[in-house]
C-alpha cells in the first residue's frame, strides 16, 4: 500500500525536477537570433495572409456564378 503511494507522491516531483531542468537549459536569444526568429514569423504572416486574399478572391466570384445561376 506504502509503495502505491509513494508511487502516486513520485509522478509530481519528476515533473518539477524535469521542469526545472528545462528551465535551466533554456536562454534568451541574442539579437541575430531575435531577428531571425521575427523575420520568419513576418514572413509566415505576409504568405498566410496573402493565401487568405487569394481564397477570398477566388471564392467571391465563384460563389456568386454558383449562387446566381441557381
Amino acid at each position: 500500500m506504502s509503495d502505491q503511494v509513494q508511487e502516486i507522491l513520485d509522478i509530481p516531483r519528476e515533473f518539477i525536477k524535469d521542469g526545472m531542468q528545462f528551465i535551466n537549459r533554456c536562454q534568451k536569444p541574442d539579437t541575430k537570433e531575435f531577428a531571425k526568429i521575427s523575420q520568419a514569423v513576418g514572413v509566415g504572416f505576409i504568405v498566410m495572409g496573402a493565401v487568405g486574399y487569394f481564397v477570398k478572391l477566388i471564392h467571391i466570384p465563384l460563389n456568386n456564378i454558383l449562387v446566381g445561376g441557381a
